[in-house]
């Protein structure tokens, strides 16, 4: 589907949905890969498991439909790209689709998901938008923000051997917010994609079921 941003900026959005009427909603947030095969299939997942799902294409303000793998020129592409998209326009797009999923549902609460540069933008959704709840896998610029407070519940997802995201930089955003669930894996950076040589199945998979539960728990009462 095609969406607009605040600022008049139109983006494409992979959607998923329930095969019986969605219980919630989650806006899935790219990697610095944008939404390719892998972010599809989790927003797949989430459908499967009875979530709307909506990965919008944040890629779009720079180039429409970029899709990148995993190697090293791919990933120099990505970097590039989200450096010139800024996180700043990005929110946008986040904010935009939250708001549509939140009206397509009929105002409910809206979770967001996010993966590496996605991870950051999940925590910033929770900060300075109207997410219902959010959850961030190796965002490596939380630290960076971690003095903001979040409006809504908020889980992170780190992996031990993270060579990109140091444990001090952890320790800033649990220093921060003690009381915000920051769960640490025997894994690398990007453990969640089945693509990429750093996937740890069995960190994936617990860091899924607590994010299920996670979402389950605060995205079933509706806005005040």
């Amino acid at each position: 589907m095609r969406l607009q941003a605040a600022d008049g900026h139109e983006f494409g959005a992979y959607v998923a949905t329930a095969s019986t009427p969605p219980k919630a909603a989650v806006v899935i947030v790219q990697e610095i890969f944008g939404v390719n095969s892998h972010i599809r299939s989790v927003a797949d997942d989430y459908a499967s498991r009875g979530f709307l799902a909506i990965a919008p294409a944040l890629f779009d303000r720079v180039e429409r439909n970029l899709q990148l793998c995993y190697g090293p020129e791919d990933r120099k592409k990505g970097l590039y790209a989200a450096t010139q998209v800024g996180l700043e326009a990005a929110l946008k797009d986040v904010d935009a689709t939250i708001r549509h999923a939140a009206e397509k549902l009929g105002d409910t609460k809206v979770g967001v998901v996010g993966f590496c540069w996605g991870g950051t933008l999940a925590w910033l959704a929770a900060t300075r938008l109207q997410a219902g709840a959010a959850v961030g896998y190796y965002g490596g610029q939380i630290y960076k923000f971690a003095a903001e407070k979040p409006s809504c519940p908020v889980m992170l997802h780190f992996g031990e051997k993270d060579a990109h995201i140091p444990i001090s930089e952890i320790d800033t955003i649990r220093r921060h917010h003690p009381s915000t669930p920051v769960f640490l894996y025997e894994a690398g950076h990007g453990f969640n994609c089945d693509q990429r040589e750093n996937y740890e199945p069995r960190s994936a998979g617990l860091a899924r079921q607590r994010t299920l539960e996670f979402l389950d728990q605060h995205l079933h009462t509706p806005l005040a």
